[in-house]
């Protein structure tokens, strides 16, 4: 197990005090949105999400671009008459009692992942540094659960299969960057599915408590996507919203029925596009080839469930001084900071949804 001695890092004993150079927060963004669940602690580890499927729906999964046939009345390319139909299939003749009908349910189920973080460090750190590295490692704890925390929803949030590709129809063909055409095909698609726009976000509480919004849909994408997201068209920057009040301190703008959220921890995916070259498209580039894939979010609501320990047990910290003493360190010579918690999320319904794979302009 990796533990911080004396010589892992440099000293500053003689040289000038200073702040320890600042660190990169990570920006934990995604969680504001998402149906909320906090399981009791000893209540096991399992969260049934349920819903249910409209008159008409079917249980079958949305396909990319598309139009999610679970929360369709009647499918696009129906040879039938939608009106005279629906009309129809409603009819009640005098004195006939209409056949009863039942609802039916999907379930989506997930399970509680245990999650830590823990540094190390020993009672020559302690006692000699100047800097006070026990601090330094409460604060990065923090920092790195909140990183963590991100990352479990960005892993679930991307697993959505309905998916739109920026100047390709594939993840290897894209060739374009955030527009405002592949948007209004986006709003297209979850009016379609009969997506509710978001009213109400997680306020930063322990208590998941709300707080109420503007009806729209919310897009997460990466800050490296923020000079595209303001070159769209009819772009409204956070600083001319006038009465409208940001939803999240890393909102930048409005675009139609859209919010736009950015964080650099929603990174991208290296030269993903191989059957592109970057230079012909003006396109950024790891290596200088192949363009980098951006997974941009766009999420309605209900589209997407997380769950956490309900209570103080939530996040459960951990510090160990060095000099405590026992069997185990009987010179009391080692130390511990840490924090273990509870949490998974999912996708609940892919056509609530939607990812944009694009491109980020080179500049």
């Amino acid at each position: 197990m990796a533990i911080q001695s004396y010589a892992l890092a440099s000293q500053r004993i003689g040289r000038l005090k200073g702040e320890i150079l600042a660190h990169a927060v990570a920006v934990e963004v995604l969680g504001i949105t998402g149906m909320q669940r906090q399981i009791p602690k000893n209540s096991g580890d399992t969260v049934v999400y349920r819903r249910w499927l409209p008159y008409g729906g079917t249980s079958g999964a949305v396909s990319g671009g598309g139009i999610d046939p679970q929360d369709r009345f009647f499918a696009n390319n129906t040879t039938v008459d939608r009106t005279a139909a629906m009309a129809s299939a409603h009819l009640t003749a005098e004195g006939v009692t209409p056949a009863a009908e039942t609802l039916t349910p999907v379930d989506v189920t997930v399970a509680l992942q245990q999650y830590s973080v823990l540094y190390g460090l020993t009672d020559k750190t302690v006692d000699l540094y100047e800097d006070d590295v026990a601090e330094e490692m409460k604060k990065q704890t923090g920092e790195r659960v909140g990183l963590l925390r991100e990352m479990v929803r960005y892993g679930a949030l991307t697993g959505c299969t309905n998916v739109f590709y920026s100047g390709g129809a594939s993840r290897a063909a894209i060739s374009g960057k955030l527009t405002l055409n592949l948007l209004r095909k986006i709003s297209r698609s979850l009016q379609g599915n009969h997506a509710r726009r978001i009213t109400s976000v997680l306020a930063p509480s322990a208590n998941f408590a709300t707080a109420p919004v503007e009806a729209s849909y919310l897009v997460f994408g990466s800050s490296d996507l923020e000079s595209d997201v303001r070159d769209i068209p009819g772009f409204i920057p956070v600083a001319s919203y006038g009465s409208r009040k940001p939803i999240n301190e890393n909102e930048i703008g409005a675009v139609e029925n859209f919010r736009f959220i950015t964080s650099p921890e929603l990174v991208a995916i290296q030269d993903a596009a191989t059957s592109t070259t970057a230079s012909a498209y003006g396109l950024l580039t790891t290596t200088g080839t192949n363009p980098d894939v951006y997974r941009v979010i766009v999420a309605a609501e209900d589209a997407w469930g997380q769950v956490a320990l309900r209570g103080g047990d939530a996040l459960d910290p951990s510090y160990i001084p060095p000099g405590q003493k026992d069997k185990n360190d009987p010179l009391g010579q080692r130390g511990y900071i840490g924090a273990k918690f509870y949490m998974n999320a999912t996708v609940l319904n892919n056509g609530w949804m939607a990812i944009a794979e694009v491109g980020a302009s080179a500049l």
